[in-house]
């Protein structure tokens, strides 16, 4: 394997290569039309068909199940967007690829017909399974191994990310509620459109990164499906994950069915890329493998804000200013608000933390993010008890919880974007940093089922669970980081061992 080292460009912009500003302003712009469409599709949903901005009619359950599957589907989409771009095209073709489909998914959207909402939905899952994984694979590939502003560009790339989730609440949001869903859904088609301009724009700024990887004469590059026949470990795991679809098919739940079929898929070419690596590649892996389920819980959780917690804002939330009724769609805008005035804040007292020696590992981080996010929907159930004792919940319980769902986010999840670069075998990155979102994805379903079972359980008993449930997870592996740590292999410490 010819071993492609990540490059710096020549030109540099307040210290960090110009490249990362391409991708910061291509990845706003692709946010800004997701989470534009992510605040309204719920409530576009739900609406009545004859109001008079009429929506679907759909109950709240069958709109959090959608919800649920769609969020899920586009991130898991991201492993077979990651296997296409390590193996055929590349990560900066397939982000091109994927910002075209995206373009046209959201163009979809804005005709109103039903076949074009889920060809919309579609194109939009196959366009940010290319583009998602390998766009964030590229930041990593900007900076040279053992970089030490490897970390700080990935939190850049994380705000430019939050600043289109930011506008589009409050824009996409504002313009489907009051003029119409459609036209909502038209305008974060072109926010997609400008952001692809700024990707063909900066080409010149991106070369050397995000090419395809190749394979040196006499190496031959695994068969990740055919090679899970081949090992004791990836056949039990592929076996199992059909066992449980199996059992599904059984039930009469085909779609759960179709999930565990794809989960045995990727259980078994999991074990493939553990098989396939060396002693310390192996050990890696197994961290990313916990790392990942602590993704799952970890978005499990927070991605109530796009269901339940949007629809608790529409429908229990009191939310007049004055003679001003806030929209419901513009509190999916709180977080990244709290993301962009307290990320550099946040990012800073964890270096001073490591300053002072003590512990700041990537694990321990988002074992922390996990149990602080946790924390936040105990402010969700003082709203639960509010709105049981006097028929509506303040505003400032969302943006409590809104604001601890923030601290948790940014203690998590861009250091697992900048973990996996350092810790994954190069051949198999783009693969692996698929793997990450579609754990983040399985993490959305099971957000869209615990939405679904608040629909008989409570709203109380739910945010209740969610408290006590995240704490725990974190707390477990807090306990379990000694070992962690050492399989890693010293691998958040390259800088310290180039220098010697």
């Amino acid at each position: 394997m010819s071993n492609q080292a990540a490059r710096t460009s020549e030109k540099e912009l307040f210290g960090h290569p110009i490249g990362l500003y391409v991708l910061f302003f291509t990845e706003l712009w692709e946010r800004f039309s997701y989470y534009g469409m992510r605040a309204i599709l719920v409530l576009y949903i739900t609406s009545k068909t004859m109001d008079a901005n009429p929506g679907l009619g759909w109950t709240n359950a069958e709109a959090l199940a959608l919800y649920g599957w769609y969020t899920m589907l586009v991130y898991v989409a991201s492993i077979p967007g990651g296997i296409i771009a390590d193996r055929i095209t590349g990560q900066k073709k397939a982000v091109m690829i994927g910002g075209l489909l995206l373009v046209a998914g959201h163009g979809i959207l804005a005709i109103e017909a039903m076949w074009a909402f889920y060809a919309g939905l579609g194109l939009i899952i196959a366009g940010v399974g290319m583009l998602k994984p390998n766009i964030s694979t590229m930041v990593g590939g900007l900076y040279a191994k053992g970089d030490e502003r490897r970390d700080k560009g990935f939190t850049i790339f994380y705000i430019g990310i939050n600043i289109g989730a930011f506008l589009s609440a409050l824009v996409v949001g504002y313009v489907g509620e009051n003029i119409g869903w459609h036209y909502g859904f038209g305008l974060a088609g072109i926010g997609m459109l400008l952001g692809q301009l700024v990707y063909m724009w900066g080409q010149k700024h991106l070369e050397g990164v995000g090419e395809v990887i190749e394979v040196e004469d006499g190496e031959q590059r695994p068969n990740l499906i055919a090679d899970i026949f081949k090992s004791t470990n990836s056949i039990v795991l592929f076996v199992l994950g059909l066992a449980i679809a199996g059992y599904m098919f059984f039930k009469g739940s085909w779609d759960y069915g179709l999930l565990w079929v794809a989960l045995g898929i990727a259980l078994g070419v999991g074990a493939v890329i553990y098989n396939d690596g060396t002693r310390v590649e192996k050990d890696r892996s197994i961290v990313l493998y916990v790392s990942f389920l602590l993704i799952i819980v970890f978005w499990g959780a927070f991605e109530q804000a796009g269901g339940l917690m949007n629809l608790y804002a529409e429908e229990k939330t009191n939310r007049m200013l004055g003679s001003f009724e806030v929209p419901a769609s513009w509190f999916q805008s709180v977080n990244a608000f709290f993301i962009i005035t307290l990320g550099t804040a946040i990012a800073g007292f964890w270096y001073r933390w490591k300053m002072k020696g003590r512990e700041a590992s990537s694990i321990f981080k988002m074992a922390i993010g996990v149990i602080i996010m946790g924390w936040g929907f105990m402010f969700m159930r003082f709203a639960s008890q509010e709105f049981d004792a006097s028929g509506s919940s303040a505003m400032y319980w969302l943006v409590l919880a809104y604001l601890f769902h923030t601290i948790g986010e940014l203690c998590a999840s861009p250091v697992a974007l900048s973990f996996i670069t350092k810790l994954a075998p190069l051949k198999y990155g783009s693969f692996m940093m698929g793997a990450y979102f579609a754990a983040s994805g399985l993490g959305n379903k099971v957000a869209g089922i615990i939405g679904e079972s608040a629909q008989e359980a409570g709203e109380l008993a739910i945010f209740t669970g969610l408290v006590i449930f995240c704490s725990i997870v974190g707390v477990l592996v807090l306990i379990m980081l000694k070992p962690l740590k050492r399989l890693t292999h010293g691998a958040e410490d390259l800088v310290a061992e180039n220098a010697h």
